[in-house]
């Protein structure tokens, strides 16, 4: 784990923040010094993760689905680092529509952002949901956890990716997303 203070002059959002891996980002951005907004759905479980963050600072949630474009508009002075599935699902074509449009919001907001000094990076993960579906399909042998995707966020948030923006990142232990 990096220092404390990595991040400790930077404003983070976090869509999905209040339960697994969103939650799992939240407190790792927190525990290296970020400001972090909370954005779910759920009222109550952004609380929840504002709640496992009360040993940090600076903190606010955002509820009733705030979603990646209206965050975009809403937040453009802070650093983007939305989490996508990839892959699509017999029955699940909004689904996969929406990621693959995150994905083409990262792109145009970092080409928009840059000149601001303000990164976008979008990062790719293999969702708990289709465990059950991909688990044997990972080279690696098991499935990640939020943990190792929070790294992931917590490294494009700070100075050591200063020149990565526009960026979809797979964090999937090598299966194809």
């Amino acid at each position: 784990m990096a220092a404390a203070t990595r991040l400790i002059s930077r404003l983070t959002l976090v869509t999905g923040g209040g339960s697994g891996i969103g939650r799992a980002v939240c407190q790792r951005l927190a525990s290296e010094g970020a400001s972090v907004v909370v954005a779910d759905i759920s009222e109550e479980s952004a609380n929840e993760t504002l709640g496992s963050l009360s040993s940090f600072k600076n903190h606010c949630r955002c509820s009733s689905l705030c979603g990646a474009f209206m965050v975009y508009g809403a937040f453009i002075s802070c650093l983007c680092c939305g989490c996508c599935l990839q892959v699509g699902n017999i029955g699940q074509a909004n689904y996969a529509a929406s990621k693959a449009g995150v994905e083409g919001l990262t792109r145009t907001a970092a080409k928009e952002l840059s000149r601001f000094g303000i990164r976008c990076n979008c990062v790719l993960e293999a969702a708990a949901m289709f465990v059950f579906q991909i688990e044997s399909l990972v080279p690696l042998g098991r499935m990640g956890e939020p943990a190792e995707v929070a790294d992931v966020c917590a490294f494009l948030a700070s100075d050591d990716s200063r020149y990565i923006t526009g960026a979809s990142i797979e964090v999937a232990g090598a299966v194809s997303l």
